[in-house]
C-alpha cells in the first residue's frame, strides 16, 4: 500500500481506533472486533505487551484490508521496527523530529503529537502528514480545534482525547480531518470481560456519527 493510498484510507474512514490492551491476545481480539464493526483502520500502541508481534500478526492476517498503524512511538528506532513489522503509518504522543524523518525515509505517513500552535506548525513544517492534537479534550475539545484552524487552516489535524460518540461529529464540523478514539471505543471493561461484541457495535455507531457529520 503506497503512502497516498494510506492517507486516503484514513481520510475516507474518518476515525482511527486506538488499541491499548494489557495483553497481546486482547489487542488482537480488539482489532478483530473493530474490523467486524466496519472500521478499516486501527492503531496498536507500543504499550501493548508484544506490540511488534501484534503488528506482524495483524499485517499477516488482514494485509491491505486494514490500514494498520503503530501508536505511542517514542523514537526513530521503534518507528523503523514498526514499519518492518507491517505498520503502514506511525502515531506519536509528542513531537520528535528524528521520528518524522525516519517515517519520511520509509515514505510512510506519520501523525506526531502536538498541542500548542508552535508545536503544531513545527510538526507540519517538518513533514507531518497529519498532526495529532493531544490531549485535545483537556484544552476545550472541538472549540480548541476551531480556534487552531483559524490561523492554521492548512494543517490536517486529528484530535485525540475527549473524542466520544457525542463529540466526534463536533470535532469534524470544527475542522478536524478525522478523529482518533481510544478508551471510548476499546474500553478496559469490554477487554477484561471479553465482550468484544460491544466494541464491534460501538465501531458501527462511530461510523454512523462520522457519516452524519460529513453530510
Amino acid at each position: 500500500m503506497n503512502k497516498q493510498t494510506i492517507l486516503k484510507n484514513i481520510l475516507d474512514i474518518g476515525i482511527v481506533p486506538i488499541v491499548r490492551a494489557s495483553s497481546y491476545e486482547d489487542a488482537l481480539a480488539a482489532v478483530d472486533a473493530i474490523y467486524e464493526g466496519g472500521i478499516r483502520a486501527v492503531e496498536i500502541t507500543m504499550t501493548v505487551p508484544g506490540a511488534i508481534q501484534a503488528l506482524e500478526k495483524v499485517a499477516d492476517k488482514l494485509g491491505d484490508k486494514m490500514t494498520l498503524g503503530a501508536g505511542t512511538v517514542l523514537d526513530p528506532e521503534t518507528c523503523r521496527a514498526c514499519f518492518l513489522a507491517g505498520a503502514q503509518f506511525i502515531v506519536t504522543p509528542a513531537l520528535r523530529l528524528a521520528t518524522i524523518e525516519m517515517a519520511r525515509r520509509y515514505s510512510k505517513p506519520i501523525m506526531p503529537g502536538a498541542l500548542t500552535p508552535t508545536e503544531i506548525l513545527t510538526a507540519w513544517e517538518a513533514g507531518a502528514d497529519f498532526v495529532k492534537i493531544f490531549p485535545c479534550g483537556n484544552m476545550g475539545g472541538p472549540k480548541y480545534i476551531k480556534a487552531l484552524k483559524g490561523p492554521l487552516p492548512q494543517v490536517e489535524m486529528i484530535p485525540t482525547g475527549g473524542v466520544n460518540l457525542e463529540t466526534a461529529g463536533e470535532f469534524l464540523k470544527a475542522g478536524a480531518t478525522a478523529v482518533a478514539v481510544g478508551g471510548e471505543l476499546v474500553d478496559a471493561k469490554s477487554l477484561k470481560e471479553k465482550t468484544f461484541g460491544v466494541i464491534t457495535e460501538r465501531a458501527r455507531q462511530y461510523l454512523g456519527v462520522i457519516a452524519k457529520a460529513r453530510v
